[in-house]
């Protein structure tokens, strides 16, 4: 998909929005879990600071937070700052109203969170760079983007054929509706990272049956039953390229420790 001639998306206003349809709904709760499991059998977690990159509502830094991890978290948003604060009260947590671009690091950072954020910019490619200059060497990056595949696949399961044949898949920004302006491929994303010297250590899959299911909303069985499989065949071939979001474990070499004196 071609690079979206809008600006970046940001969400003043839509902070019900998202509280509603991103996390209170069943693909959210779903997203947020295994993204939460994915972390913690990937990355090195002990009580490192993180750089939480378009944090939202805070529900990531939260998590962070109670492990024990002192948290920034940025987000561009007001409103939604405002609203994580509120509700994250008490934890650990150094906010700042700012975006990836606009952010002043004090210093690398050993660990980064850059989650679903990519895929609000109108320039995505410009964003990796950016993180490889926010983390530490040896430290590692979290980053999840919307999967541009399984968009395609999905207007097409919904009948929105012509739709598909014109690529006309991206959002426009306007309004309140969620449709990424800048959906991302795989292909994209590894290009961007082994360019910024970034190394893959692990990709997974995030909700890679969930959005195709003909019930919208499931029942608390199925669910079940559902998270079970998304578990089972979410780093599996070909399942994991289906994923409504693809989730990449990368990792800064340090090459100062590679040097021998």
């Amino acid at each position: 998909m071609s690079e979206s001639p809008l600006g970046d998306r940001h969400f003043n206003g839509m902070v019900e929005k998202f509280a509603q349809s991103m996390y209170s709904a069943s693909r959210g709760q779903l997203r947020l879990a295994l993204l939460q499991e994915t972390l913690q059998r990937e990355l090195p977690l002990h009580d490192q600071p993180i750089l939480d990159v378009g944090g939202g509502l805070g529900h990531m830094a939260q998590w962070a937070a109670e492990r024990g991890h002192s948290v920034t978290l940025l987000e561009p948003a007001e409103d939604m700052l405002a609203a994580a604060r509120e509700r994250l009260g008490g934890l650990k947590i150094d906010y700042h109203a700012v975006d990836l671009q606009g952010y002043q690091a004090p210093h690398p950072w050993p660990l980064v969170f850059c989650h679903a954020v990519l895929e609000w910019l109108a320039a995505p490619e410009a964003a990796i760079p950016r993180l490889a200059e926010l983390v530490a060497p040896g430290g590692w990056v979290s980053l999840m983007v919307f999967n541009a595949d399984a968009l395609r696949l999905s207007n097409i399961v919904k009948g929105n054929l012509d739709r598909v044949l014109a690529d006309r898949l991206a959002g426009m920004g306007k309004g309140k509706r969620l449709t990424p302006i800048s959906p991302l491929t795989h292909e994209q994303i590894m290009r961007w990272v082994q360019a910024a010297g970034l190394e893959v250590r692990g990709v997974t899959g995030i909700r890679v049956f969930h959005d195709y299911l003909r019930e919208r909303h499931p029942d608390a069985a199925t669910l079940d039953k559902l998270f079970e499989l998304e578990r089972r065949f979410c780093r599996c071939e070909p399942y994991w390229r289906l994923g409504r979001y693809l989730h990449y474990t990368l990792h800064r070499p340090d090459h100062s420790a590679d040097a021998s004196f």
